[in-house]
């Protein structure tokens, strides 16, 4: 029998180049999500709390998001795709919030590679730096980040 492989692993700092490009796969946030993230975090805010409350203070009226209930759904749709096996470290980041989120919005993330080098220290590991921009059913970019992560090489990975 041949020697199995495993699939689903993640892209490694050096199978990525400046500009490359890719989206990933589309999660809809549900009433249910916006409840338990908010009970979770304590973010007990009357707009993510309170319906009639929202309905005259949030944008549009809807049932408005937290957006670090939007970040953490984008960075689950990227671990899952790409940072099995290779993601070493999340090193900082930048971010902006460009519009609301609100329950029973689909998002999805595109991302754009702005850097991808190794280490000063070993080629095993490299620097990768994203623009992760989130966007919403409409095409609607609702969160634009910007995250630095240590990474393991192609040949960490396969090891």
């Amino acid at each position: 029998m041949s020697e199995m492989k495993t699939v689903g692993l993640g892209l490694a700092w050096d199978d990525l180049k400046k500009g490359d490009c890719f989206k990933t796969i589309s999660r809809t946030v549900t009433e249910t999500d916006l409840v338990n993230f908010i009970n979770a975090t304590g973010m007990v805010e009357m707009l993510f709390t309170d319906a009639e409350y929202a309905k005259d203070h949030a944008p549009q009226g809807g049932r408005l998001v937290p957006g670090a209930l939007a970040y953490c759904f984008a960075e689950g749709l990227i671990v899952q795709s790409t940072l099995q096996h290779t993601g070493l470290a999340f090193l900082e980041m930048s971010f902006q919030v460009k519009g609301p989120t609100f329950v029973n919005d689909t998002l999805h993330v595109e991302v754009e590679v702005l850097e991808s080098r190794a280490t000063s220290k070993t080629p095993d590991r490299g620097v990768v730096k994203t623009r992760n921009s989130i966007v919403n059913q409409k095409g609607e970019t609702v969160i634009v980040y910007e995250p630095v992560r240590l990474a393991a090489s192609k040949r960490a990975r396969d090891a």
